[in-house]
């Protein structure tokens, strides 16, 4: 039941969390009049699909994750063949791929591409096969379509794939299109602010102080005479404000490294030399003291101003995974698909206040991860079409899918490094 209950509540959180980022690019792409094919949640596969218009809503035989299918974000240059094509399929009653090659005297897959982008410009549409009163039409030598076109626009071809080409995301100004990108972002940073004002102003929040609440038993801080009341106040020399100036400090360190601590207890600066030991859960600097939490009751404008500062603090830790001293404790920190799902199911037990507190944070989390410029991010793709801009013509397709390519095995190797470590400190070490 545990588990069930871990998968249940990770499933209904990345329901949510991906419902609101391609919800952002859904009604961006409307906004500007792009054709929109699917609304989908859940990894691409066998689904259940609803029409409504001209999108098709479904979800997925894999209800994890979700996108949304915008016409025309094909990479790379368009074929100049794509007007004639056209053309060719509006004059036509109907024309399938073998038809367009021999009239073209070009290969099948050629042909096959340009009836594939068309389709997905939604310029044509395939015939349903599945109808016997359209059976016989088959040459049975590959998919049937139909123009959507007005036949008397086929006298001008470059006219009409113009018009075709508006209602797609290619059509888009440079401007528009990163507005599509962005949106998705948008969303989530909007939406994890918005709870984060509402609950803050409302239910407050505790801020961890510097003063020592707890010292772990046989912990370096121990052996340094550190005691409960204690107000740290520097480390290695160097004087710290918040607790978070703390964390920031202890990053910099090794398991193992001696160091100073500077404290205050009844009114007297101490400082005291440490060797510090290594955290539970892994390669990590561990001191061995916990802080004191106060309770902070801010109002909404003071919350709103909360909101950001833990906005930054997102991009903060974000930023930790590019230096290399302080990527093992961003990793330490961090939680793949595994440990999410049972955070998120302890924040569900702890009551719906816990729940949709991580969700915000979630929500922040994956805004400000999709925005950096990595592709096949949604950073990376408005990094591409600033490239594209400057350079006058589109990246090729090659280049394109070659830059995505290794954006996303970067991008797997830190999740699947993510998920080893969660499988380690959940499952093994429990």
């Amino acid at each position: 039941m545990d588990a069930l209950q871990i998968v249940f509540w990770g499933v209904v959180t990345f329901s949510i969390l991906v419902l609101l980022h391609e919800g952002g690019h859904f009604v961006a792409a409307r906004m500007f009049g792009v054709k929109v094919h699917e609304f989908m949640l859940g990894l691409p596969g066998p689904a259940v699909r609803l029409r409504i218009g001209e999108t098709y809503y479904g979800v997925t035989a894999i209800p994890l994750g979700g996108y949304v299918r915008i016409a025309g974000m094909e990479p790379g240059d368009e074929d100049p063949l794509l007007a004639d094509a056209l053309a060719l399929a509006t004059r036509s009653e109907t024309i399938d791929a073998p038809r367009l090659a021999e009239a073209a005297g070009i290969d099948i897959d050629r042909a096959v591409a340009l009836l594939d982008t068309l389709a997905d410009w939604y310029a044509i549409e395939a015939l349903d096969i599945n109808d016997p009163s359209k059976a016989a039409m088959m040459f049975n030598r590959g998919e049937l379509y139909r123009s959507l076109q007005d036949p008397e626009m086929a006298a001008n071809p470059t006219k009409m794939l113009d018009a075709a080409r508006k209602r797609t995301y290619r059509g888009l100004s440079t401007t528009k299109r990163i507005l599509v990108l962005c949106a998705g972002v948008a969303v989530n940073l909007l939406s994890a602010i918005l709870v984060f004002t509402v609950v803050l102003s409302a239910f407050g929040y505790y801020e961890q102080s510097l003063t020592v609440t707890r010292v772990v038993k046989e912990s370096a801080a121990e052996t340094a005479g550190l005691k409960p009341g204690d107000t740290i106040t520097g480390l290695g020399g160097k004087d710290v404000d918040t607790w978070q100036d703390f964390l920031q400090r202890m990053a910099l360190y090794q398991p193992g490294d001696e160091t100073s601590i500077t404290f205050e207890r009844d009114g007297a600066s101490k400082t005291a030399e440490v060797t510090l030991g290594e955290a539970p859960e892994g390669d990590r600097p561990f001191l061995g003291v916990q802080p004191t939490s106060e309770l902070i009751k801010p109002n909404i404008l003071q919350a709103l101003g909360q909101s950001f500062v833990w906005l930054g603090m997102v991009f903060v830790a974000i930023g930790q995974f590019f230096n290399p001293q302080t990527f093992q404790v961003a990793v330490s920190g961090a939680r793949s698909i595994v440990g999410i799902s049972v955070e998120v199911r302890n924040a569900a037990a702890a009551g719906a206040l816990s729940y949709a507190w991580i969700v915000a944070l979630l929500s922040l989390s994956l805004g400000a991860m999709n925005i950096l410029p990595i592709p096949p991010l949604d950073g990376g793709k408005v990094l591409m079409e600033i490239i594209e801009r400057l350079i006058g013509h589109p990246v090729s397709r090659r280049v394109s899918l070659s830059v995505s390519v290794v954006g996303m095995l970067v991008l797997f190797s830190l999740i699947g490094y993510l998920m080893y470590a969660d499988v380690m400190r959940y499952i093994v070490n429990g």
